[in-house]
């Protein structure tokens, strides 16, 4: 226990601080029977307890008569004990007047608790020891936040010194480094040893540091109380790197500055990337506006092509001009949809349509779209569709894209008088729906693919190896476009190839198989007899509707909820549908998105609903619906929705 004057110590009934020559029986006696919060013990010179208040007995878990007559060491714990340290306390009051300290004391039952202790000397008339009057307070409590607070401050010193990713220090008021983390050596690659104390404007590039910058960063995070910057850093050993700096500026309890918090974070790796990405987009939006711009010329070069063939004439020379224009201005076509298609897809603007897809009927699509192709290099074309019928959800028209870009990269890569074949089937079953995955193979026996080029071939513009007047041509777009459109449809294109001429190069495409969809079926109608199904949760709502279409000349059918609506769909095969978008089951997009997926052809789609904000309109548009009606409905427009789909039944004769 460290000896000092106390602050906290007692004071005589009179006011005046207590002291061994203003120390009275009298006082004594009233101070042991007014502080409850002190335990005051009354010793002998040698120590031993002579009397003790209430305080003191409450604190050490005793009576006065277990007190009375022991030494005071009693209440100390054995290593202090040990240490002969309360003949030194005794000492110096006997020696000083006064004896003040902290530490561990014992109650009666030997548990502890962390007491400040206060030894005054105590004389009498003629200036003899009398003994002394030994006064504690129970700081167990306070010491117990000492401890959690120093516990807190010990691991977040420990954080920000474990801390790798970022630098993290701290600065004096005049910008000079003053503490060094591990993440701040990892940064800039100085230790602890070499930075403290030096300017932090070592940091900086000769030519930022040159126009003040540093300085005028603290005066920002000392006006403001924190500020935030990015640009160019300096390691040790002269390297840049982009950083992420935050300034904050410091203040104690007082309100007092006392420096500055700085937080740097390397960005360089994400600034390589953005910039990359900026790129990325500005290639995209070239290769849109290119596209664009190059179908406005082909637009009457494809009119004059057509004119041409329906013109009679014996000229050798202008047929075969003609059918070369003709062939040429495709090719151009089509190189040119590819680069419009990439800029969709990139640009995140391509809608895809999700509806069942019979895999088969569009690989046949994609073989005949290639037979002139095959036909004209002397290629056998081979379709194996015939052992396994797939279906899937997606849109036809792309994947008759992706098969036919396939077989034509096929083409193309495969010498005259080579083969192409291109397969069906089924492959593992997907966890996620239970069903075999479809697999779509297209192989070759032409160059193959270099090992070089197999991790990059799906990658923008770029393609295998060719001969020196690249005969084989393109843009290095159709396997991108291949691979993008596979992965939108949740699917994945995989290439294999030994690179050795002759022996070709297999692509595989799979993507999740889809349960065939129910026929068309249901109640049989009339010619004429048009079926509009009325889907509403709200009975009211729903029947009202469901006259107001019968007056308008339209056979109806009723049901409340999206579960419902779904399996009156399959059931009476209506031919329009005005269904609620709010309701507790399944809401109105669910159903339309559900029935765009499980039926080949289904019904015509109408928002009913209370909600006509534009990004209402946006929604159920995107969901899959023709038009959007707000309740209550417009009649007139709604009749004219219906006269456009369908052809009303005109009313029975009154008889």
């Amino acid at each position: 226990m460290a000896g000092e004057p106390s602050a906290s110590a007692p004071r005589s009934p009179s006011g005046a601080p207590l002291s061994p020559a203003t120390l009275t029986d009298a006082d004594f006696r009233l101070l042991v029977e007014t502080l409850d919060d002190h335990a005051i013990l009354l010793l002998d010179p040698e120590g031993a307890i002579v009397e003790g208040n209430r305080a003191a007995q409450l604190l050490y878990g005793c009576e006065s008569d277990d007190i009375v007559g022991q030494h005071f060491s009693r209440f100390h714990p054995v290593e202090a004990l040990d240490e002969g340290n309360l003949p030194k306390e005794l000492q110096q009051a006997r020696d000083s007047g006064r004896f003040r300290g902290e530490g561990w004391l014992a109650r009666h039952d030997a548990t502890r608790f962390w007491g400040e202790t206060t030894l005054t000397r105590l004389h009498g008339a003629d200036g003899t020891l009398r003994g002394f009057a030994q006064i504690t307070r129970d700081f167990t409590e306070r010491r117990q936040q000492e401890e959690l607070l120093r516990a807190s401050e010990e691991r977040f010193r420990l954080i920000i010194e474990g801390v790798k990713d970022y630098a993290i220090f701290m600065l004096d008021p005049g910008g000079h480094i003053v503490s060094w983390n591990l993440g701040a050596q990892h940064n800039k690659g100085y230790t602890a040893e070499e930075i403290i104390g030096q300017h932090f404007s070592k940091f900086y590039p000769p030519e930022v540091a040159a126009r003040g910058w540093p300085a005028e960063e603290l005066r920002n995070a000392l006006r403001d109380g924190r500020f935030e910057d990015e640009g160019w850093r300096v390691r040790k050993d002269g390297s840049r790197f982009w950083a992420s700096v935050v300034i904050t500026a410091v203040y104690d309890r007082a309100g007092r500055h006392r420096g500055f918090a700085k937080v740097t974070r390397d960005l360089t790796e994400r600034r390589r990337i953005t910039t990359l990405e900026d790129e990325g987009r500005r290639m995209t939006t070239f290769l849109a506006m290119l596209g664009h711009e190059l179908r406005n010329p082909l637009a009457p070069i494809s009119n004059a092509v057509e004119l041409l063939k329906r013109e009679q004439t014996e000229s050798r020379v202008l047929r075969m001009t003609r059918d070369i224009i003709d062939r040429q201005l495709k090719q151009m076509t089509r190189l040119i949809d590819d680069l419009l298609d990439v800029g969709r897809i990139t640009s995140g603007k391509i809608q895809l349509e999700a509806k069942p897809v019979r895999l088969r009927d569009a690989v046949m699509d994609a073989a005949d779209a290639v037979r002139a192709l095959a036909a004209q290099k002397e290629q056998r074309l081979d379709v194996q569709v015939d052992a396994a019928d797939p279906w899937i959800t997606g849109d036809r028209a792309r994947i008759v894209q992706v098969v036919s870009n396939l077989l034509h990269n096929a083409c193309k890569f495969t010498p005259i008088g080579g083969e192409v074949c291109v397969s069906l089937g089924l492959g593992a079953t997907n966890a996620a729906s239970g069903l075999p995955e479809a697999e779509i193979t297209v192989r070759d026996n032409g160059m193959g693919v270099q090992p070089q080029d197999l991790q990059r071939i799906f990658d923008l513009f770029v393609q295998g190896e060719q001969d020196v007047a690249r005969s084989s041509g393109g843009l290095g777009l159709g396997l991108s476009l291949v691979q993008q459109l596979v992965a939108l449809h949740g699917g994945r294109v995989s290439v294999f190839s030994s690179g050795r001429p002759g022996e070709g190069s297999e692509f595989l495409v799979q993507l999740p198989s889809a349960a065939k969809p129910e026929p068309g079926g249901g109640a049989l109608r009339s010619a004429g007899d048009s079926l509009v199904l009325v889907v509403d949760d709200n009975k009211d709502a729903a029947e009202t509707l469901s006259l107001l279409v019968q007056a308008l000349g339209y056979d109806t059918r009723v049901v409340h909820g999206g579960v419902a609506a779904l399996e009156a769909a399959k059931e009476l095969r209506p031919e329009v549908m005005l269904i609620d978008i709010g309701m507790p089951d399944l809401d109105g997009h669910a159903v339309v998105r559900r029935l765009r997926a499980e039926l080949v052809d289904p019904p015509v789609a109408i928002a009913v609903t209370g909600y006509g904000q534009a990004s209402d309109r946006e929604t159920s548009y995107e969901a899959g619906f023709h038009s959007h009606l707000t309740k209550p409905v417009d009649v007139e427009r709604l009749a004219d929705i219906l006269t456009h789909l369908l052809r009303p039944v005109p009313p029975p004769p009154a008889r």
